[in-house]
């Protein structure tokens, strides 16, 4: 087999590889572009994004000031029984935390008042721009369980592939026989119009 026979069949097998990775981040990008739709039409229908399912006393003894506050997530992650899933916590002021617990599915998020000793649990409802944009910005190794580092190292060889795929297309374009000419108009206008969007914005 030559170099070039072996390109093309990269190229070819990349590609096929890859359709359901570029239609997430294509459909992905749609959804992050036209949020504000998205967030009309639900005001339109009077529907709700969250809706409660418990308020009551909790108690997450002091809170640091400074310092991780992955460990005070857990707790709560534990005693709602939803281990299996990924969660961030943020401080929300000096008197709240807000713990994101998130699956591409189902969201929840957890409002814990510190000095009222207080919790909040809200699901966010399904919706499929949700789920797309979720997709699209999930990465990254500091989840240690196996199918969130499983899904971490796939994007990694996903965009792996991407530059192997742009560097094979340049390679067949280069070798075909020619002026090339509209090979070029491609390349620099793709070059062209990306670099005045960076000078831009």
């Amino acid at each position: 087999m030559t170099l070039p026979h072996l390109n093309r069949r990269t190229h070819l097998y990349l590609g096929l590889f890859l359709t359901p990775w570029v239609l997430m981040y294509a459909l992905s990008s749609v959804a992050f572009s036209h949020g504000d739709y998205f967030e009309q039409k639900d005001k339109e229908r009077g529907v709700p994004l969250w809706t409660k399912t418990f308020e009551g006393p909790y108690d997450l003894g002091t809170i640091p000031e400074t310092g991780p506050l992955k460990p005070l997530g857990a707790r709560i992650v534990r005693d709602f029984h939803m281990e299996d899933s990924s969660y961030g916590v943020y401080r929300q002021g000096e008197k709240q935390l807000n713990i994101y617990v998130h699956t591409f599915w189902k969201s929840t998020q957890f409002k814990y008042f510190i000095d009222e000793r207080r919790l909040v649990a809200e699901d966010r409802r399904f919706r499929w721009d949700h789920f797309l944009t979720g997709m699209h910005g999930r990465g990254g190794f500091e989840d240690p369980r196996l199918f969130p580092l499983a899904w971490a190292v796939v994007i990694d060889l996903v965009c792996l592939s991407f530059l192997i795929w742009v560097v094979s297309g340049l390679y067949m374009w280069w070798t075909l026989p020619g002026l090339r000419k509209w090979g070029w108009v491609a390349v620099l206008g793709g070059l062209a119009s990306f670099a005045w969007f960076l000078a831009r914005l």
